[in-house]
């Protein structure tokens, strides 16, 4: 099948390359020449494993390509999917649809009878409405609009691709269903359960899913924080919840807050949707505040750990908002390290790949080319981002580095008693009374 994807960032690219994995032509179109050229040449945009060689692969087979005539991308495709960015809008939270609808007026220039057009941005309750009277007022008739909103975690987008829990389409016409039917037919061979929804119901869905997820973290870093009141261990307190199969053990993981390109800004659009149809989230509009809360208040745990800020030396290990990803939007790392900044503190930080992006965010601070040299002659230690790489710390030298001994562990890596043997003060999250060392 003949597939345009209108926007090459994380759910264009991602979604394109998959497609064409599966056998489909796929031509993904952006307004960005130097991101296309770059393409073309094999260079990523983002950072996500295993992508770089699934592009290759494709494009040298002849079923990916990358262009910015938007002319060549539609006119002959059977269903052209618009994955551009929905960022949240400043002052208040609403999902900015101006890229979704200059996409398809510009489309409805040159789509033929027949296609069907397919949202996989994440768009607020309405959308596939709008984008059928803006069809209408362009003169295009006889075209299908679907949603299908995408699940996709970044570090593990490929497989959550090809091995969905599930793939939600909403659609309103049965050539729709035939069309996506078809592309995602592929996954029916490995029994991928495909949902058959209203279009508003599928948009609704995946705003639903974030903020649910969202609500799960928000509440186990709830619980940590009850934990270091009561001496009890939130990681075993996650572990005996999470064997409940009504509950699950996913997302119960306490940390510093979620971050990300999702959770932050679909729990906002949720709650603008629902303000305008004068439905109250309280729990949703709670979970906001409490992550927003949760985010700012890390600073206080370094300081609890050294004492007055000023003039300290604070080793930061992990920027991106997740491992496996360069992706620093909503970064937990970002309020952290502005405030200890603030507070008069020296950073030093390190992440295996987000110093590009990094470095566009903050100034002030440090970078570092490893764990280690982070390390040395710090006050403390913090563990922002969970990478694999750092759960293998030789930490007896990182001790030997450091001038304060001092272990902030804030995705709960290392045990206490390991990092006392090797003789730090460990900090985690919800792992008993802080007080203790």
């Amino acid at each position: 099948m003949r597939i345009a994807m209108i926007g090459t960032g994380y759910v264009g690219l991602v979604s394109g390359a998959c497609f064409a994995d599966f056998g489909h032509r796929v031509t993904c179109v952006d307004k960005d020449s130097t991101k296309i050229d770059g393409l073309n040449a094999g260079l990523m945009p983002i950072w996500e494993p295993g992508l770089e060689g699934l592009v290759k692969a494709n494009a040298e087979r002849g079923r990916l390509t990358f262009t910015t005539d938007l002319q060549g991308a539609v006119e002959n495709a059977e269903a052209v999917f618009i994955a551009v960015g929905t960022p949240a809008r400043r002052g208040d939270g609403h999902a900015d649809l101006t890229f979704v609808f200059e996409a398809v007026r510009e489309l409805a220039q040159y789509i033929r009878p027949g296609t069907v057009v397919v949202t996989k941005s994440t768009v607020p309750v309405g959308t596939g409405d709008r984008i059928e009277e803006i069809l209408r007022e362009e003169g295009v008739a006889d075209v299908s609009v679907a949603s299908n909103p995408e699940f996709l975690r970044e570090g593990a987008a490929i497989a959550d691709f090809k091995h969905p829990d599930r793939i939600v389409v909403g659609a309103t016409d049965d050539r729709a269903e035939d069309v996506l039917k078809e592309i995602y037919r592929p996954l029916f061979l490995n029994r991928a359960p495909i949902l058959f929804t209203g279009r508003r119901t599928a948009e609704l869905t995946k705003y639903a899913a974030n903020a649910f997820l969202a609500v799960k973290i928000s509440f186990i870093n709830e619980i940590a924080d009850l934990c270091e009141a009561v001496d009890a261990d939130v990681q075993d307190v996650a572990r005996g919840i999470g064997l409940d199969n009504r509950i699950g053990a996913k997302f119960l993981h306490a940390g510093p807050g979620y971050g990300g390109s999702c959770f932050p800004k679909d729990t906002l659009a949720l709650l603008q949707t629902a303000d305008k149809f004068g439905v109250d989230q309280r729990i949703v509009k709670t979970t906001v505040e409490v992550n927003d809360d949760r985010k700012a208040g890390m600073v206080e745990r370094v300081e609890r750990a050294v004492g007055d800020l000023k003039g300290k030396r604070v080793g930061v290990l992990g920027l991106a908002f997740k491992p496996n990803t360069d992706d620093m939007r909503e970064a937990p790392s970002i309020p952290l390290i502005n405030a200890l900044v603030e507070r008069g503190a020296e950073v030093i930080a390190f992440d295996p790949v987000a110093r590009e992006q990094a470095e566009k965010i903050f100034s002030g601070i440090h970078f570092a080319p490893s764990a280690e040299e982070v390390a040395e002659g710090a006050d403390a230690l913090v563990i922002v981002t969970e990478w694999d790489e750092f759960r293998a710390l030789d930490l007896e030298r990182i001790a030997q580095s450091l001038r304060g001994k001092v272990l902030v562990d804030l995705r709960n890596v290392y045990d206490r008693e390991d990092a006392e043997a090797a003789g730090l003060a460990y900090y985690g999250v919800g792992r008993g009374t802080l007080e203790r060392t």
